[in-house]
C-alpha cells in the first residue's frame, strides 16, 4: 500500500481546500520544491500534485511550480499531476518535463473520447480521477455535480486502458473525518485496474482500515490535511502500511 503525499499547488504555494472550496484554503508553504525534498526524506514512494487553479481554469497554471518539483526530486520519486489537463499536447509536454503519471479529471468525464485517446497516445502514463458524493460524479473543481454514476465510469475507463483510477469522496475529502472504505471498496471490488483512496485520512487507523481491503484492488491512499497539520506522522504511515504489505 502506497501512503501518498499531496501537494496541492495553488497560486505557486503548497496549500489545502476544505472539500474543494478555492476560497477555503490554507498556506502549508510557499516552496513547493522544499515540501516534495521533505516528503522524499521522510520515506514517500510517489508525490500527488494537484493544479488547483488549473483545474478551476480549465489549462494549466502552476507549471513552474511543478518544474521545481520535478526538479527537488529528480529520478527519486515518481509524481502523479492533476487539474487542468485537457488535451494531449498538455500530457505530453508534462510528461517530458518528468511527470510520470497523468491524472486526467473533469475531462474523462466531459469529454470521454479525449481520455481514450491519451490511454492510446500515452499508455501506461494515465489515470483517471473520480471525485463523487453519494455516488455520482462531480467536475469542474467539484463545483458541478453530474448524474454519472461513479461505478460506471470507472468500469468504462478501465476499458479505455487506465493505469488507475483515483477515487476522492469530496464530502470527506479536507475534513479528517475519516475514509470512507465501504464506497472506496465497492468502487473496487469489480474492477481490474488499481484503485488509488482520497479524501478523509486522518490518523494511522485510517491507514491500518485500508491496509486490511488492499485484496480489494486498493493499492495507495493519497493524504494532504492530515499530515500537514499533524494527525498523521506520515513516516510511520508508510512503515505501517509497509509492514502490512510486505510484498511491497
Amino acid at each position: 500500500m502506497l501512503i501518498i503525499p499531496a501537494i496541492d499547488l495553488k497560486d505557486g504555494h503548497c496549500v489545502r481546500l476544505k472539500q474543494g472550496v478555492m476560497e477555503d484554503s490554507t498556506v502549508f508553504s510557499e516552496d513547493p520544491a522544499a515540501t516534495a525534498r521533505h516528503w522524499l526524506a521522510q520515506g514517500a514512494k510517489r508525490l500527488h500534485l494537484v493544479d488547483l487553479n488549473g483545474a478551476f481554469a480549465g489549462k494549466p497554471r502552476n507549471e513552474s511550480a511543478v518544474r521545481s518539483i520535478i526538479e527537488a526530486v529528480g529520478d527519486e520519486l515518481p509524481v502523479q499531476l492533476g487539474g487542468g489537463i485537457r488535451d494531449l499536447e498538455t500530457i505530453e509536454r508534462y510528461l517530458d518535463l518528468g511527470v510520470t503519471y497523468i491524472i486526467v479529471g473533469t475531462a474523462a468525464v466531459k469529454v470521454p473520447g479525449f481520455l481514450h485517446e491519451a490511454c492510446d497516445a500515452f499508455p501506461g502514463h494515465i489515470m483517471v480521477g473520480l471525485d463523487a458524493k453519494g455516488g455520482k460524479v462531480a467536475v469542474n473543481g467539484w463545483s458541478k455535480l453530474t448524474g454519472h454514476d461513479v461505478s460506471d465510469l470507472a468500469k468504462r475507463f478501465e476499458d479505455y486502458g487506465v493505469e488507475a483510477i483515483i477515487y476522492t469522496d469530496i464530502g470527506r475529502d479536507g475534513m479528517l473525518t475519516g475514509v470512507n472504505i465501504e464506497a472506496t471498496v465497492e468502487l473496487a471490488r469489480p474492477l481490474h485496474v488499481p484503485v488509488i483512496a482520497s479524501g478523509g485520512i486522518t490518523n494511522l487507523d485510517d491507514v491500518r482500515n485500508l491496509c486490511q481491503v488492499e485484496s480489494e484492488g486498493i493499492t495507495g491512499a493519497i493524504t494532504g490535511r492530515a499530515i500537514y497539520e499533524g494527525t498523521l506522522d506520515f513516516a510511520a504511515a508508510q512503515a505501517l502500511a509497509d509492514a502490512l504489505s510486505p510484498r511491497l
